[in-house]
């Protein structure tokens, strides 16, 4: 999934334009280069893992709990996003709001973020410091406290965040419509941030209540990387992290999506709306729940369909036919339920929505039916490969790999078979995907259009072939 972070925000939601293009970042990274990770758990339940990297005395410390937005109780849609923001208002030992201000004086830099399956919290840092982080860290594991006076006016911060990212912005009102009517059952459906009536209603009961839930030792993952081997950092583990005691966490039970019958539309006018977009998702599967689907395929075949200038989107729609300015997919497959796949485009002016749509569904029957390349084939691989081998020489996009994949079930071994899953990869098996997944029945198109825009939405579309 696609995240955008600010400071104590950590907001996971969609870009429509940029952010398809940027799902390559979240890829699982070949661990061949120098990740060598090693991993133990403490008696509590943490899991921890390490990833050494010496080539400075630096560390990125970060702890993931196995809970987010899809996690919340009916009604309180938002309270996962909301306890980021809280954890940051103290305990007996910090006062609200100094925890940032102690690691900036450390030199290091913290942020958290929340998305639909987790929550994390995370700090870089020198080698020399990471005592004091994790003493920080184990703190407000387990001895956050709360009152009115400060849940009060952070949940007002959390109603402003609401109104300048999604209500402000008429994309990410699109992509929570979107959501919404992709998925039928599943919380997926429901924004992270919240709705804003359930949002204004959140009390501080609420938060204290999913705080003790889910927040303890055995509902966490430790993920370290940089300049220490497990041996050095066990015996701090132990001692910052190793006395609290383990909550009892609850099975993570959530809705599941009925079988998807009939495609879906939608039509949104925005009077601040200058480019009009047409956008479609199909429900997709997961790596951590691929029994209706392919993954490492559908990761290339995104990257043929919509990687870029060389992919059969921009291709056909930008350079061939001009009918389009942008075109391109993108792919999560690291949701811990059913994922989606996402086509979009952006009509030049005096296109209609209808012409385009016909456009984009002949290019996508054209790789049902036809298949692809092994041009294309090769070079998406080699494409998705070199990005994540690139990632490498990030110590935090590695602890981000290893913790966003490890946080929704899978182990170190999915995260480092991960190039040779792509590799293997097959022309054969990209086209069965694609068979599968343009199902008109598991699809949700959508036109995000200016007010004054003449309305082509009735036209009928071509659909895609079953």
């Amino acid at each position: 999934m696609i995240q955008h972070h600010t400071r104590h925000t950590g907001l996971a939601r969609l870009a429509i334009f940029i952010g398809l293009m940027l799902f390559l970042s979240s890829h699982p990274a070949s661990a061949r280069a120098w990740v060598e990770p090693e991993t133990f758990t403490l008696d509590n339940g943490l899991q921890v893992v390490v990833l050494p990297d010496h080539r400075a005395p630096v560390v990125t410390h970060m702890v993931w709990y196995r809970v987010g937005a899809a996690d919340e109780p009916p009604g309180k849609s938002g309270i996962a996003h909301f306890l980021e923001h809280l954890m940051f208002k103290g305990t007996d030992k910090i006062a609200p709001g100094e925890f940032s201000k102690i690691v900036a004086r450390m030199g290091g830099q913290d942020n958290a973020f929340t998305s639909q399956d987790y929550t994390a919290y995370f700090q870089r840092i020198a080698l020399a410091q990471l005592p004091k982080v994790m003493a920080m860290e184990a703190d407000r594991m387990a001895n956050l406290k709360l009152s009115e006076d400060v849940v009060g006016p952070e949940r007002d911060v959390v109603l402003e965040e609401r109104s300048a990212r999604t209500d402000n912005e008429p994309t990410a009102l699109f992509s929570e419509q979107m959501r919404a009517a992709q998925y039928l059952a599943h919380p997926y459906g429901i924004p992270v941030i919240g709705w804003r009536h359930e949002i204004e209603n959140l009390t501080t009961a609420d938060a204290i209540a999913h705080y003790r839930i889910h927040y303890g030792p055995d509902n966490a993952i430790l993920v370290v990387a940089g300049d220490i081997t497990a041996a050095e950092l066990r015996p701090l583990a132990e001692k910052y992290y190793g006395p609290i005691a383990a909550r009892g966490i609850p099975a993570r039970i959530r809705p599941q999506e009925p079988p998807q019958l009939a495609a879906r539309r939608l039509e949104m006018r925005d009077a601040r709306l200058r480019q009009p977009i047409w956008q479609r998702s199909y429900l997709a599967p997961s790596y951590a729940r691929p029994e209706q689907g392919d993954p490492p395929a559908l990761e290339v075949l995104a990257e043929i369909v919509g990687g870029g200038a060389t992919s059969r989107l921009y291709r056909a729609l930008v350079v061939e036919q001009g009918l389009a300015s942008q075109a391109g997919a993108g792919y999560q497959g690291d949701s811990m339920d059913l994922s989606s796949f996402i086509l979009y485009a952006l009509p030049r002016e005096g296109v209609t929505m209808a012409d385009l749509e016909a456009a984009l569904d002949t290019v996508l029957r054209d790789i049902q039916q036809q298949g692809i390349t092994e041009e294309e084939l090769a070079r998406a691989k080699t494409q998705l490969v070199a990005s994540a081998v690139y990632a490498q020489d990030s110590q935090q996009t590695m602890a981000r790999i290893f913790g966003a994949n490890l946080v929704v079930g899978r182990d170190i071994a999915d995260v480092i078979a991960w190039p040779d899953n792509i590799e293997a990869v097959t022309a054969e098996r990209v086209q069965a995907a694609a068979g599968q997944l343009f199902t008109p029945a598991r699809s949700v198109t959508g036109l995000l259009l200016p007010a004054a825009s003449p309305d082509t939405a009735s036209d009928e579309p071509v659909e895609t072939a079953p």
